[in-house]
């Protein structure tokens, strides 16, 4: 992919590696699974989104059984996830007549292998959150935030600099640091997050979906479930990261053809979280979240009766979703609501 600029900011560039209407990584093809790029939790193990379902049907019952409810995934990849959801809202009949879903997907080519796998089922897709009307609404967020394009600061001999791609007379692509006001960031944050930093992520477009998710989300009660690799540390770090066939790859290199990616803050989201007025009911890790939401007794259910080469494939898929060195760890669920909702469903045990 050519670079219509011969200097761009990080986050543009991102964004054109990856969403360039003919050339982005996610215009252009379907990186998910063994054959694309990555794997993500929907595509190791049904149990996945079995307790996803389990959970959402659970915050439905905790509003009290609203009759208008609204499903929204933000980015749905190939469409496994929410295809595995909804056949598992058959065993709740009255939640599954209920609900509403919707599906917000920027790639026309995922939407089309989204609609071939979903055609089946009842689905709106959308374009923008505000297509969606205020109500009871649920956005769950797999994978969502860490595909949106960030921008990087760096604090160079007491000054901030922001990270830039420059190219050069024969189309050489680098990092370069410009002077930067990092003021300005700060009052499009709403907070002083340069405070004991050195490095400072944060992804602008993010900002943005939050701020329209919490106007969804704070009239009626509703909620965000974010799920995504990322850390709880005070300190923020570089976390900037491009992916190809499943390994690590240079970020400047195939661009167009690997995936670039970074490890969320949970703590910064946080903070936006409460500038917003909305309320982090808790983050915990994707093992616990798992575990306390009964992903091991329904592995047992389903491994029951099955020849002992497919009780092993379960488990192994199990291992990959929760061991502390795997996903279990490096992926943590963050859960947003309005002020009034109290909810800890999979975030404690009882």
């Amino acid at each position: 992919m050519s670079l219509n600029k011969k200097l761009i900011a990080l986050d543009e560039f991102i964004n054109q590696a990856l969403y360039d209407s003919k050339n982005g990584f996610y215009m252009k093809k379907n990186p998910f699974g063994v054959k694309g790029d990555f794997i993500t939790s929907p595509n190791i193990s049904i149990l996945f989104s079995e307790m996803l379902s389990v959970w959402t049907v659970a915050f439905w019952q905790n509003l009290k059984c609203p009759k208008k409810i609204n499903l929204i995934e933000l980015g749905s990849g190939n469409g496994q996830m929410i295809y595995d959801m909804i056949n598992a809202f058959k065993n709740f009949p009255y939640f599954f007549k209920l609900c509403k879903i919707f599906i917000l997907e920027k790639s026309p080519y995922l939407r089309k292998v989204q609609n071939k796998k979903l055609k089946e089922f009842n689905i709106k897709w959308i374009k923008n959150i505000n297509e969606i009307k205020s109500g009871h609404n649920i956005f769950i967020a797999n994978e969502f935030f860490d595909a949106l394009p960030i921008k990087q600061f760096f604090k160079i001999n007491n000054k901030w600099m922001e990270r830039f791609v420059i190219l050069d007379k024969n189309n050489n692509k680098r990092f370069v640091n410009i002077k930067s006001n990092i003021n300005k960031i700060e009052k499009k944050l709403g907070f002083n997050i340069s405070k004991n930093q050195k490095i400072i992520e944060y992804s602008p477009l993010g900002l943005k979906y939050l701020k329209k998710i919490s106007k969804k989300i704070n009239p009626k009660k509703g909620c965000l479930l974010i799920i995504d690799y990322g850390y709880l540390n005070n300190s923020m770090k570089n976390t900037l990261l491009a992916v190809r066939k499943h390994q690590n790859a240079n970020v400047l290199s195939k661009i167009g053809n690997s995936d670039i990616t970074h490890k969320l803050n949970f703590k910064i989201i946080k903070k936006i979280t409460n500038n917003l007025k909305l309320k982090c009911q808790a983050i915990t890790s994707q093992r616990n979240f798992l575990i306390n939401l009964g992903i091991k007794e329904r592995a047992e259910i389903l491994s029951r009766n099955l020849p002992f080469s497919k009780k092993v494939d379960i488990y192994y898929r199990l291992k990959r979703l929760i061991d502390n060195s795997q996903m279990g760890d490096l992926f943590k669920v963050m859960l947003i609501t309005n002020k009034k909702i109290n909810f800890k469903t999979g975030f404690k045990h009882d």
